[in-house]
């Protein structure tokens, strides 16, 4: 099991490499999360959903994801309420006192989900959250060293050197822990390192020295990071902040707000060489010359429509459709593309009725019912096969919905304005089609040739190779395959 000093330490991407790692040298992986905390999901082949660091892991593994790769998933709706997500669906709504205190019960879902994968696969790589320091949390933990220790499995602390503090942070994490859980502890990694290692051997011995853990490696910060989807807001806000604009073909807007989820819809319009990507966050307004306006998911459609609206990006997007300019809108940004929200029973807001941007001549009504599935479909415009996924509460329908975007089995989803300028749909994922990257250009006036896109899958299959090659290079993988057989508190588990 890897666990972190704390959230954004490097935990989920060190898994990632190594489940890819680990299967490269022809060793049965599979990555296991107890509980994640993120509105990037994935959908999963057995009709669930889990978060998308796991789905990433899964990929790097070489299998299908599966709600047995993250049993407990929480989705913020608020800053005080979250979805719980129990085997890939959805329980209910919980605030976070609610789910301190139920989440214990929640143990024998996380440990039923671990033996079923440890049943098929050699290797079981699991990653923690937060930080097992927060040991105000302890009680009832299934998410860290509750896990770990009731299960025995071996784990490595990863420690973020370009934090600053990692000694610190390393050590006070043994310091803090009681016996049973400090005994658990077998290595340590230091991630995201940058400059010369040699002046960091003295560091090294002191943690050695003050822990008693074994050190399994240095790894330099890996640059190529941004090519892997982001899980969560502190990854986007890596995103975001990398300002570099180039020149190119296509530019598209997106506006940042509060609730934003499943934003690794845009991870295969980041890489093309012919496209820029403006990101439009609080207090900013849109680029005068852009071509795509684009509305991405929503974990509160109606929160963040307010959100929109208080920043007065309503009327830019207004003056953008007026103008002959294009507007998207995917799963919550279609929603709010219609005339309205409803929400009878005030899932998501106080009022029953919500204005919409009125972009579309659709109408969205919430209800308790959550859709989470995979698809395989047909992209009517272009009669291209498309795949994707949906995750999403609520039914959209109205006069627009008869110019639809894709065929999925024989039922149709989407919208498209009389227009041909405004199109929304429930489904995730469309540009990993290289035929929808080319619709983008051609629905601007702009040609392209297909062999001028770039492949994201291709290139997410050459980064997962690439980080393997680094985590190779850096950590010392074969003592950590031993260790994954250590035999804790004299159990029988890893023999």
């Amino acid at each position: 099991m890897f666990q972190g000093t704390g959230s954004s330490v490097g935990k989920s991407v060190i898994v990632a490499g190594l489940c890819r790692l680990f299967t490269r040298k022809g060793i049965s992986v599979a990555p296991f999360k107890p509980q994640n905390m993120s509105n990037n999901a994935a959908a999963t082949f057995d009709g669930g959903e889990i978060g998308r660091a796991q789905a990433l892991q899964a990929l790097a593994s070489r299998m299908e994801p599966s709600i047995l790769n993250n049993p407990i998933l929480l989705k913020p709706q608020s800053e005080s309420r979250s979805q719980l997500i129990i085997n890939g669906k959805l329980s209910k709504s919980v605030t976070g006192y609610e789910y301190q205190k139920l989440k214990g019960s929640l143990m024998s879902h996380v440990e039923e989900a671990y033996h079923k994968l440890a049943k098929n696969h050699q290797l079981i790589l699991v990653e923690g959250a937060g930080s097992p320091a927060e040991i105000n949390l302890r009680n009832g933990d299934i998410a860290n060293m509750g896990f770990a220790t009731k299960l025995s499995i071996p784990t490595v602390m990863i420690g973020d050197i370009d934090r600053g503090g990692v000694i610190a942070s390393l050590v006070g994490t043994k310091v803090v822990l009681d016996d049973i859980d400090r005994n658990n502890i077998v290595g340590f990694i230091i991630n995201k390192f940058r400059g010369d290692p040699s002046l960091f051997d003295n560091g090294i011995d002191e943690i050695k020295n003050r822990t008693k853990w074994q050190f399994l490696g240095l790894i330099p910060f890996y640059e190529n990071i941004s090519k892997l989807p982001a899980e969560d807001s502190h990854d986007l806000d890596k995103i975001l902040y990398n300002k570099s604009q180039k020149e190119a073909v296509l530019n598209i807007a997106i506006p940042i707000l509060s609730k934003i989820s499943n934003f690794d819809d845009i991870d295969p319009l980041r890489v093309q060489k012919n496209i820029n990507i403006h990101y439009v966050r609080p207090g900013d307004s849109f680029p005068k010359k852009i071509h795509i306006i684009l509305l991405l998911g929503s974990k509160s459609t109606i929160n963040d429509l307010e959100e929109l609206r208080s920043n007065g990006w309503d009327k830019e997007i207004y003056d953008h459709s007026n103008n002959d300019g294009i507007v998207i809108g995917l799963c919550g940004g279609y929603q709010m593309l219609g005339q309205a929200i409803r929400d009878p029973k005030k899932l998501e807001s106080t009022r029953s009725t919500t204005k919409g941007l009125g972009l579309l001549d659709v109408e969205t009504e919430m209800s308790h019912e959550k859709i989470v599935t995979k698809i395989n479909g047909t992209h009517i415009q272009t009669n291209n096969k498309v795949y994707g996924y949906e995750i999403h509460i609520g039914k959209t329908l109205g006069e627009d919905c008869n110019r639809p975007l894709f065929n999925i089995n024989n039922k149709y989803d989407g919208a498209t304005s009389k227009n041909n300028k405004v199109f929304g749909t429930y489904v995730h994922g469309i540009f990993h089609n290289k035929q929808l990257i080319e619709w983008l250009f051609k629905i601007c006036g702009k040609t392209i040739k297909n062999t001028d896109i770039i492949d994201y899958q291709d290139t997410l299959e050459k980064s997962l190779d690439d980080l393997s090659d680094h985590l190779e290079s850096y950590v010392n993988w074969k003592t950590i395959l031993e260790l994954s057989k250590k035999n804790i508190n004299d159990s029988n588990q890893y023999e």
